[in-house]
């Protein structure tokens, strides 16, 4: 077998490394170099890939980004603002050798740590970290629309119903909701005590993915409830970014319909996957989807610790940030709108 050569990805061969992606069984939409090129639009963030390639020919990828973290210097993660990334590869071999130069580089550049969030298990040397913290949900959706609801447990079936009939509830599409998935969206994320991505985000994730991103909205009465950001990528609805108004879901089951209806809008559109994203084990949200049906997959993720003492803990869990969480939620919404893009910058 001929030599395998590793080395930084040029972004000029994207059309050929998209391509790879969409041919490989495990390549994601966060794989894709559009990810890439609408992290650095909006945060500035660099890519920092790696490409394997036998005779000429790409046989593997790794796309990663270097990204700043507090207080100082900065990690390497693959991918940012993502749930999927770590190595593509024909073979074990292949990923093996991205994972291992990718500890080098990370060595090389003195970053806190190399963080690979692998959807599968990710080939590497004995120096890489694992963790259980997260899970994805991920199913097969059926082949006609009334089996969406039918399939749905008990109760979650029950709710979703109510929320239709009784309370009036309507999904409709457009980019131009936009604008109300970004309000929506910071409304959450304050009540969470977290900073919210800029409204900038979803507006680039709109120019670049173009055809593949879609703007739903929960409506009652032509009032805006709740905004979905989902995106299709080889046969998957990926319903990926989500916010509500307050008590939305307490007084019209707003999240139950919204991802019924969403599922629902998928099965019309001929896709055979739906992808309910990450959740924290120990989460809500994690409890939510298990509430409607979906089976959690562990997220094999992997660490290689270089200037770092310990793996990332800056989560809603982490009752070390508990003050800076109810801190947050009591600020002014403007407030929240003119800090949140800047530190957003270190919440990849």
């Amino acid at each position: 077998m001929s030599e395998l050569e590793i080395k930084r990805l040029d972004p000029d061969a994207d059309s050929e490394r998209d391509a790879y992606v969409h041919a490989h069984p495990q390549g994601t939409l966060f794989h894709d170099s559009r990810w890439r090129r609408v992290v650095n639009r909006v945060f500035g963030h660099l890519g920092w890939e790696l490409e394997a390639r036998r005779d000429g020919r790409l046989v593997g990828i790794l796309p990663m980004m270097r990204v700043p973290s507090l207080p100082r210097g900065e990690n390497l993660l693959s991918m940012p603002y993502a749930v999927y990334g770590g190595p593509l590869g024909d073979d074990t071999e292949v990923e093996r050798a991205l994972v291992v130069k990718a500890q080098a580089e990370a060595e090389h550049l003195g970053v806190g740590r190399l963080e690979l969030r692998c959807l599968h298990a990710c080939a590497g040397s004995p120096e890489l970290i694992g963790s259980d913290l997260y899970a994805t949900f991920v199913k097969e959706l059926p082949s006609e629309v009334d089996a969406v609801l039918a399939g749905m447990p008990k109760k979650a079936r029950a709710e979703a119903r109510k929320a239709r009939k009784k309370h009036g509830l309507e999904l409709v599409e457009g980019p131009w909701y936009v604008e109300d998935l970004a309000r929506l969206f910071t409304l959450n994320k304050r009540e969470l005590g977290s900073p919210a991505l800029p409204g900038s985000m979803f507006r680039v994730l709109l120019d670049e993915f173009g055809d593949d991103a879609f703007v739903h909205l929960v409506v009652r009465n032509r009032e805006p409830l709740m905004a979905v950001m989902s995106f299709v990528h080889k046969g998957t609805c990926i319903a990926y970014y989500s916010g509500n108004l307050p008590g939305v879901d307490r007084d019209y089951s707003a999240s139950n319909f919204a991802y019924m209806a969403l599922q629902e809008w998928a099965v019309e559109r001929a896709l055979n996957r739906f992808d309910f994203g990450r959740s924290r084990r120990d989460s809500g949200a994690f409890r939510f989807k298990q509430h409607q049906g979906f089976e959690e997959q562990a997220l094999p993720y992997a660490y290689h610790l270089v200037k770092s003492k310990h793996l990332p803990a800056l989560t809603p869990s982490n009752p070390k940030t508990a003050i800076l969480r109810n801190t947050w939620r009591k600020l002014p919404l403007f407030v929240v709108e003119r800090l949140s893009p800047s530190l957003a910058r270190y919440l990849a």
